[in-house]
């Protein structure tokens, strides 16, 4: 199931030199990353990757295709891989929701040291998507998971329209965007159970899957994906209390958004990439203006990208879901879940 991919076996490993972020892709050059297919069971897409204690998590949605199984229900799972070194990984957990759709499983560690899992939890019914309720587990030991429960959104209980995207931890308050209304609210919560609005994010263009950050000062970065307009990728920045933002456009398109942020004020972001031929998972660089550069394509296509970044010593970890080179035993096309660990001299020099 584990399959080592370098430059001798898979000549399309695309590792490119920092370039304004539109620029369409070059030839390939020679890279020295080491690309893994961990888990290529059935249809697995939209990672995560966490440190957990003395181990290392990745979590994605399993499921027979990318929405709808041959019966036409959308059932999926979320599943929690284990690794103490990133090279084995094995299977902790599978969560299941019955009348769910579990999708996108964000893992994070809460202040009171547990992991979670958030999960976008979507309602379909004659392939109709009627609703969506995030729901989260936690685990004490990364071994045992408690059932996915849904969450309490305060300032609208009986809401299920809710799309709450990936969390983070700033202190004793974790901060997610909520994108299933329409507009990206910015929501805190103490407990990863019960959630609260802070405000809504003045960002046009149909924005939804959006990730935030910190700086060690407490100001709080995002980058979001909008699908309106000109489908540019948009950078923010605000001060606590978050309620005042600065944002600008990105001049590119991404989706399924994750960064992270460098000693001083280097960013590394990663997402899907929509370029003419074909979708790649891309590594982007910038600072905390909003300029970035693309700097590493991974090899990828397809229904692909959505990558979890982790930086690991001097070594950016990602791992990301791609559907370029597995196929179905009828055929077609599936996803299968990839992990990839970059020297970070290789992106920032």
């Amino acid at each position: 199931m584990i399959r080592l991919l370098t430059t001798l076996l898979l000549p399309i490993l695309i590792a490119t030199a920092c370039k304004p972020a539109n620029q369409p892709e070059q030839k390939p050059v020679v890279p020295d990353v080491a690309v893994k297919l961990i888990w290529d069971k059935d249809y697995s897409a939209f990672p995560s990757l966490e440190k957990f204690g003395n181990a290392y998590f990745v979590s994605f949605r399993e499921g027979e295709t990318h929405i709808f199984d041959s019966q036409g229900e959308a059932s999926g799972k979320a599943r929690i891989l284990r690794s103490e070194d990133g090279e084995t990984w094995t299977s902790v957990a599978l969560l299941a929701k019955e009348g769910f759709d579990l999708r996108d499983p964000h893992l994070s560690v809460t202040p009171d040291g547990r992991l979670m899992v958030l999960m976008g939890g979507s309602i379909y019914r004659d392939k109709k998507l009627t609703g969506k309720i995030p729901h989260v587990s936690f685990s004490k030991d990364g071994k045992t998971f408690s059932d996915p429960e849904p969450v309490v959104y305060e300032d609208n209980p009986s809401a299920t329209t809710e799309w709450f995207w990936r969390l983070t931890w700033h202190g004793d308050t974790g901060y997610t965007v909520s994108y299933g209304s329409g507009k990206l609210l910015l929501l805190e919560t103490k407990d990863g159970l019960h959630y609260r609005k802070i405000t809504t994010l003045a960002i046009d263009g149909s924005p939804n899957e959006t990730t935030v950050r910190f700086l060690p000062d407490g100001r709080m970065l995002l980058l979001a994906r909008r699908e309106g307009s000109d489908q540019s990728g948009c950078w923010g920045v605000s001060k606590p209390p978050y309620t005042d933002w600065n944002f600008k456009l990105t001049g590119f398109r991404i989706g399924g958004p994750d960064f992270l942020v460098l000693d001083g004020d280097t960013v590394l972001a990663g997402g899907r990439a929509y370029l003419e031929k074909a979708n790649r998972t891309r590594i982007w660089k910038g600072d905390l203006d909003g300029k970035f550069e693309v700097c590493y394509t991974l090899p990828s296509g397809g229904d692909c990208s959505y990558p979890g970044l982790l930086r690991v010593g001097e070594e950016l970890w990602v791992v990301y879901y791609s559907s370029h080179e597995l196929k179905t035993p009828e055929g077609g096309k599936r996803a299968g879940i990839y992990f990839a660990r970059i020297p970070l001299s290789r992106l920032l020099n």
